[in-house]
C-alpha cells in the first residue's frame, strides 16, 4: 500500500530573530514522524517560509504546535515587514504528496483551523481547497487589508473569520489571525533553451503559460494592446492549464531558461509541460536541452513522467521503479546542469532514509538474507520466506511479460504484455512488504513478553496485548497466502500467451507461489493455534486452507500448459 505523505508550508511572520524560528521549528521536529525539509527566513519581508512533511496525522500535529509556538513568540502588534501578512502563523497549506487527496488534506485543514481556534483561542480563515465559499479560495481575499484590517473584519458580517469568530482583543492583536487551507503540490521547474535570448524565452513562456499573453492590434507584437469594455487588457490563453511562466537568462549557466510554477499538476504533469514547451521551442526554432526542478517532487512526478516516456516507445511500463526514474531524468535532461539524485530530490526517498527502511530483509543481498536465515536468530523464519518465495512467483510472471513485450513480431502487443508487467510489479511489491512484515508480527509478540504481569491489572493487559499481537501473527501470512494466489492468473495467461521460450520460467513462477502459500498457510496454523478465541482461530484456518486448494489447482494446471510447451 502506498504511504499516506503530505506536506505542510507554513509561513510565520519573523524573518530575523533566528532564536525564535528555531523554537518554532525545534516544536515541529519534536513530533515523531515529521522530516523538517527546508527552513527559509527572510530579513525584508521578515518572514519565515518553513516545509516539512511525513503521514497525515504527524504533520497536522506538527503544524499545531508550531501554531501554538508562534503565537507565544511572536507579537503581531510590533510587527512590521514588506510581505502580505496577518497572523504569527500567516498562512498554513497541507499539500497532498502520495497515498492521499486533495479533497482529504482540505477536510484536514478545515479540523485543524478549527482545533486551532478552540484550542488556541486563534481566529483562523479557510482558503483554497478547504475555503467553505468560492470567494475565500484566493487567500488575497482571505487576508484582504492584512493584520492592520483585522479589527474591522472580525465583526463584519462576511468577513469574519471561519472560526474563533470574537472581538478584536489584547489577544487577538498579539497573535492576528492565521489562514489554513489545502492545495495541490507546487513544481517549480526551469526548462533550458539552446539560446541566451530572454526575449525568445519569453515568447515562448507566453505561449504556453495559462494567462497566455495580450492580444494586440492586427495581431502583431508590435501592435497597440486590445482592451475589453472594462479596460481591461484583452488575454490570448497560453496552451498549458494550471501553470504560471517567465522567460529569463541564467548567468551562471549561460542559457535562457523558461521559468514556470505548476500549480496543478493533476490538470498539467510535468512531463506534459515538458513536451508542450519542447514543441513551442521548435516552433521558434529552438530546443529544449534539459530540465532542473527546483526543489523536491513528489515521486509520482518522475515515476507518471517515466511511464509517458516509456509509453511513447511502445515499451513495457511493468519495469522496477528505479528503471522507470531512470527513464524519466533522461528523457527530459534533469541531469543537463548538474547531478540529478533521486534520493535527493523525491519526497518518499528522503523519508525512506530518514526512516531507515534501508535495513530492512528485503534490502539484503540473496547471501545475506540466506546467511541471516540461517542464523540462530528466530526471525526472519518460514513467514518471511514464503513473502519472499512469493514475490520471486510474482517476479517470474512479471519477466515472462517483459520479455514478450520486447518480442521481435509482438510489437502490436506491447500494451497487453505491459498490463501483465504492471501487474505482476505491484503483486511483487505487496510480497516484499510482508517479508518485513511478518518479521514485525513476530518481534510483537516478543514484545509482549517484556510486560510486566505481577498484578492481576497487568496480567490482563499482558494476556489482551498477547491475544492482539497472536491476531496479527496470523493474519499477516494469511495476507501472504492470499496475496501469493494472485501471481497464478498471471502466470497461467504468460504460461499460455507469452513467450514460449520463457514457459519454463512460468513454471518456476507457479511452484515458487504454490510453495509461497503452502508455508504461509502453515504459519497460518501455528499461529492461530496458540489464540483464544477458538472461532476466530478456525476461521482464518479455513480461509488458509480454501487459498491453498485452490493454488493446488493453479499449480497443476500451469504446469500442464508449460509441460506440453516444451515438449511440442
Amino acid at each position: 500500500m502506498e504511504n499516506r505523505i503530505i506536506e505542510c508550508v507554513p509561513n510565520f511572520s519573523e524573518g530575523r530573530d533566528m532564536s525564535i524560528i528555531k523554537s518554532i521549528t525545534d516544536s515541529i521536529e519534536a513530533v515523531e514522524g515529521v522530516k523538517l525539509l527546508d527552513v527559509d527566513p527572510g530579513a525584508a519581508t521578515n518572514r519565515t517560509v518553513v516545509t516539512f512533511v511525513g503521514s497525515p496525522e504527524a504533520v497536522v500535529e506538527a503544524a499545531f504546535k508550531s501554531v501554538a509556538k508562534a503565537a507565544e513568540l511572536i507579537d503581531m502588534s510590533k510587527h512590521h515587514g514588506a510581505h502580505p501578512r496577518m497572523g504569527a502563523t500567516d498562512v498554513l497549506p497541507l499539500i497532498p504528496v502520495s497515498g492521499i487527496t486533495l479533497e482529504e488534506c482540505a477536510e484536514l485543514a478545515r479540523k485543524l483551523a478549527e482545533r486551532i481556534s478552540t484550542e488556541l483561542n486563534i481566529p483562523t480563515y479557510c482558503y483554497e481547497a478547504a475555503a467553505f465559499t468560492p470567494e475565500r479560495k484566493n487567500l488575497a481575499v482571505c487576508r484582504e487589508g492584512e493584520y492592520e484590517a483585522l479589527p474591522e473584519k472580525m465583526s463584519t458580517p462576511g468577513k469574519e473569520p471561519d472560526f474563533g469568530k470574537r472581538p478584536f482583543d489584547s489577544e487577538a492583536a498579539r497573535t492576528g489571525a492565521t489562514v489554513v487551507g489545502a492545495r495541490d503540490f507546487l513544481i517549480a521547474v526551469n526548462f533550458n533553451l539552446n539560446t541566451t535570448s530572454t526575449r525568445r524565452a519569453n515568447a515562448i513562456a507566453f505561449d504556453v503559460r495559462e494567462k497566455g499573453r495580450p492580444a494586440r492590434e492586427g495581431g502583431k507584437l508590435t501592435g497597440k494592446p486590445l482592451k475589453d469594455a472594462d479596460g481591461k487588457p484583452v488575454m490570448i490563453p497560453g496552451t498549458l492549464k494550471g501553470t504560471k511562466a517567465i522567460g529569463w537568462y541564467i548567468d551562471e549557466y549561460g542559457i535562457a531558461q523558461v521559468s514556470m510554477n505548476i500549480t496543478d499538476t493533476r490538470v498539467t504533469p510535468l512531463h506534459v509541460a515538458f513536451d508542450e514547451v519542447c514543441r513551442a521551442a521548435a516552433d521558434r526554432g529552438l530546443r529544449v536541452t534539459g530540465t532542473e526542478i527546483v526543489g523536491l517532487v513528489p515521486k509520482k512526478t518522475l515515476v507518471d513522467a517515466g511511464k509517458y516516456f516509456l509509453a511513447k516507445q511502445q515499451r513495457s511500463l511493468g519495469i522496477p521503479e528505479a528503471e522507470i526514474v531512470r527513464m524519466a531524468v533522461r528523457s527530459m535532461g534533469l541531469d543537463e546542469l548538474k547531478p540529478f539524485d533521486p534520493g535527493e530530490k523525491v519526497i518518499e526517498y528522503m523519508l525512506e532514509a530518514e526512516d531507515g527502511e534501508k535495513n530492512r530483509l528485503v534490502d539484503m543481498t540473496c547471501r545475506k538474507f540466506a546467511e541471516t536465515t540461517a542464523s540462530e536468530a528466530p526471525a526472519p523464519g518460514g513467514g518471511s520466506v514464503a513473502a519472499y518465495m512469493g514475490a520471486l512467483g510474482a517476479a517470474l510472471g512479471t519477466m515472462v511479460a517483459n520479455l514478450s513485450a520486447h518480442k521481435p513480431g509482438w510489437d502490436d502487443r506491447w500494451r497487453e504484455f505491459s498490463d501483465c508487467a504492471e501487474r505482476g510489479q505491484a503483486l511483487m511489491q505487496k510480497l516484499l512488504a510482508l517479508v518485513d512484515e511478518d518479521t514485525e508480527a513476530f518481534n510483537r509478540i516478543m514484545a509482549v513478553f517484556a510486560m510486566p504481569k505481577g498484578t492481576e491489572a497487568e496480567k490482563a493487559a499482558r494476556a489482551e496485548a498477547l491475544e492482539n499481537a497472536t491476531l496479527y501473527a496470523t493474519h499477516v501470512p494469511l495476507r501472504t497466502a492470499e496475496t501469493a494466489a494472485e501471481a497464478f492468473p498471471l502466470l497461467l495467461e504468460m504460461a499460455r500467451k507469452g513467450n514460449p521460450a520463457s514457459a519454463s520460467d512460468a513454471g518456476v513462477g507457479a511452484l515458487a507461489a504454490r510453495a509461497a502459500v503452502r508455508g504461509a498457510l502453515l504459519n497460518v496454523k501455528i499461529n492461530a493455534a496458540s489464540l483464544k478465541d477458538r472461532d476466530e482461530a478456525a476461521r482464518l484456518v479455513a480461509r488458509g486452507e480454501a487459498v491453498a486448494a485452490v493454488a493446488e489447482q493453479c499449480e497443476t494446471e500451469i504446469m500442464k500448459v508449460v509441460e506440453d510447451i516444451i515438449n511440442s
